[in-house]
Formats: C-alpha cells, sequence, structure tokens
C-alpha cells in the first residue's frame, strides 16, 4: 500500500521551527502496530493518521512510542493538509477522535483548534517532582493529564535542566513548567519520556491545561503564549468555557509517500 505522507511545522509561520508533525489520509486504519511502526520510522513526536468516511474525518496521533488520545500541534498540521490540499474549499473540518469531536477552522491568517478545557487541580509536590526539577522550587503545583510546575520566571522555565529520569517516574503523562512571559501573556515546556518524547518542542494539547490556569490568574480569556524550547513556537489561545480555541500558524516542509509492506491495514 502507497500512503501520501506530509511533514509540516506547526504553531510557526517558518521551516524549521515550531513543532514538527507528519500526516498520512489513509483509505482505511491500518493496525495499530503498522502505525505505530510508521510513526517510529518518522522519529517525530507525533504522526497523525486521518480517515474520511460516512460520518466525516477520524484521527488518531502516535509518538514513536505509544498512541496518544490528545495531540495539538498534528491536529493542527492535519487540518492544514485537509484544508489546503484534500478539501480547499471547506473552512472548517471536524475530526472524531479519541477524545471527542476536535475542530480546526480558518482564522484569519491562522488556523484555530477547538479543544476540550483540562484545568489542572492543585496537587501536592512529590520527591519526583523535586528531582525533577532540580531541585528548583515551584511556585505553585497542579496536575491534570499531566503535573504542571509554576515556575518564578521565564528565565527560570528557559533555564531548566530536567531529570528525565525522575519525569518518568511522576503519575502522569509528562511534566510542563510555565511562567509569566516577558512579551506573553505566559510561557512553558513540555517534557514526556514517558511517551518517547524527551523535549515537545510546542505542545498545543498542554495548552488545553494552561489557557484555562492562566485565564484564571490573569483574569482575561484571550492570551499570548510561547513555547520557549529550543525550536519554539507561538500560540494564539482563548478560554472559552468548556473549550480552549488554540490558533497558530502551519509551515509545510515535505509531501511524499510511504510504502507499507503487504498484508498491513485493519
Amino acid at each position: 500500500m502507497r500512503i501520501p505522507i506530509f511533514q509540516l511545522d506547526a504553531f510557526t509561520s517558518r521551516v524549521f521551527a515550531g513543532n514538527p508533525a507528519a500526516v498520512c489520509p489513509l483509505p482505511r486504519w491500518l493496525d495499530d502496530a503498522t502505525m505505530l511502526a510508521i510513526a517510529a520510522e518518522n522519529a517525530l513526536s507525533e504522526t497523525a493518521f486521518v480517515v474520511s468516511g460516512p460520518q466525516g474525518w477520524s484521527i488518531r496521533w502516535f509518538t514513536p512510542a505509544i498512541e496518544v488520545e490528545l495531540c495539538g500541534h498534528a491536529t493542527l498540521a492535519a487540518g492544514h493538509v485537509v484544508l489546503s490540499r484534500l478539501e480547499p474549499h471547506a473552512d472548517e473540518v471536524r475530526f472524531q477522535s479519541p477524545s471527542g469531536v476536535l475542530g480546526v477552522r480558518r482564522h484569519g491568517d491562522l488556523l484555530a483548534l477547538d479543544f476540550p478545557s483540562r484545568p489542572p487541580e492543585p496537587c501536592a509536590v512529590s520527591p519526583a517532582l523535586l528531582r525533577a526539577l532540580r531541585g528548583v522550587a515551584p511556585q505553585d503545583c497542579l496536575a491534570s493529564r499531566d503535573v504542571v510546575a509554576v515556575l518564578r520566571s521565564e528565565d527560570e522555565v528557559v533555564a531548566l535542566e530536567p531529570d528525565l529520569a525522575a519525569v518518568r517516574e511522576l503519575d502522569a503523562l509528562g511534566l510542563i513548567v510555565t511562567a509569566p512571559g516577558k512579551s506573553c501573556d505566559f510561557v512553558s515546556r513540555y517534557f514526556a519520556p514517558r511517551a518517547g518524547i524527551d523535549e515537545d518542542p510546542v505542545t498545543g494539547s498542554a495548552h488545553s491545561t494552561l489557557t484555562p490556569l492562566w485565564a484564571s490568574r490573569l483574569r482575561k480569556t484571550a492570551l499570548e503564549a510561547r513555547q520557549v524550547s529550543r525550536r519554539g513556537g507561538e500560540l494564539h489561545v482563548e478560554l472559552r468555557g468548556d473549550r480552549v480555541m488554540i490558533a497558530g500558524s502551519v509551515a509545510p516542509y515535505l509531501e511524499g509517500h510511504i510504502d507499507v509492506p503487504d498484508g498491513a491495514g485493519a
């Protein structure tokens, strides 16, 4: 089976920045082992597989190690592929996903995700978290899908060199570190070694948690965010009740095809 593949940099307007994702449109679902093997071969933080059927589009996401239940940057990339290449006359695509229906729509020059809001709840600072932060004391510790450590400043977030072995010990998919931004409302970084991702360059799904957190603290619903990884990325977010809008740019990088061995597929 010959499958199209697109690689795009999400949450950036230029290549070699933001978060790279692969998108593979499929005529039908492949078996899980084959999709995981493709994601591992791609060696990107996420590969999104999309299928169009009678009920519309569906999406699933795989890291090089596991399937995840929600991914922002690869959904943004998949939305770009659908709206620019597969259904160029459409203004919105809605994906059925393990986390419910997720929309991607045109938002001026950007694309905007419609994601669930996942407000974090206060939690205790565990010994594993202190080891992960290498002794940096967080101002606050919260948790949803991920553990969230609120640090004092953007400089502290940028300088952090976490103990990834300790991050693996956390009772969470990953670790978000965040602080107020110098030239934006807030900054963050995201570490998920359990998922095969030591540091994710720009994490849309983390902003399902960061947006309600900072909207409450800053008392405004529309915010500008930056993920201050080495590649970096910019996100425009807005809290809308129990949903979060996460908007950004996408920079296409390559397209081609992959050959899947005979016998693969559902």
